[in-house]
């Protein structure tokens, strides 16, 4: 069976952290590939600063052009509105049902499931990994999770500590703002597509 990795996000842009997190999760579970799935509109932020959905995919095509291993998907841009990864989760079984499907999140967002859309069908449909951030010292309490038996134990028995890089999307774009460089933050092509498009400054594109 097919192990394919689910990586989803605003990547407002794509770093280099998101992409040792994704090659940490290929290699501890074995998974073949990760596809990397940028939201139309995420459903827990703001997108006051988001950059518009075909300059988040392009660099994302750029960050990842060289490895074979990992590609990017338009799925929820092409659906639009807010993006649901139970939708997604749905519609990735439809096209490929006899895959297994891992689903990426970082230590922040594990307290949080129990506030996505149908959480108990969406863990259903894939195995949740959880890659332990810096700052996240100590696992959370399975009741702390707030979500029904077996998933507190299965979600705590697949998180992992990989190479904790403390880079934010959310600081790059401080740092553009602010006339700072933001090489060895992203891929050299992601930061001359962020000049090139005049991207996170003033007035978005």
């Amino acid at each position: 069976m097919k192990k394919i990795g689910i990586f989803g996000g605003s990547f407002n842009p794509v770093h280099l952290g998101h992409l040792i997190l994704a090659q940490d999760a290929l290699e501890r579970f074995g998974l073949e590939k990760v596809i990397f799935i940028p939201c139309a509109q995420p459903p827990h932020k703001s997108c006051a600063d988001m950059a518009a959905p075909e300059h988040r995919l392009a660099m994302l095509k750029l960050a990842l052009k060289d490895d074979a291993r990992m590609v990017a998907s338009a799925l929820e841009m092409e659906r639009g509105g807010v993006s649901y990864t139970i939708d997604t989760l749905r519609r990735l079984k439809e096209l490929d049902p006899e895959a297994q499907y891992y689903f990426i999140i970082g230590g922040d967002s594990l307290i949080e499931l129990h506030t996505w859309k149908e959480i108990d069908e969406l863990l259903g449909l894939c195995e949740v990994i959880t890659l332990r951030r810096p700052g996240l010292q100590a696992l959370p309490a399975a009741d702390s999770l707030q979500l029904k038996a077996p998933w507190p134990e299965k979600l705590l028995s697949n998180v992992f500590t990989g190479h904790l890089v403390d880079i934010s999307s959310t600081d790059i774009r401080r740092r553009v703002r602010s006339d700072r460089s933001i090489r060895y933050f992203v891929p050299f092509g992601v930061e001359m597509y962020i000049v090139n498009q005049e991207l996170y400054r003033s007035g978005e594109k």
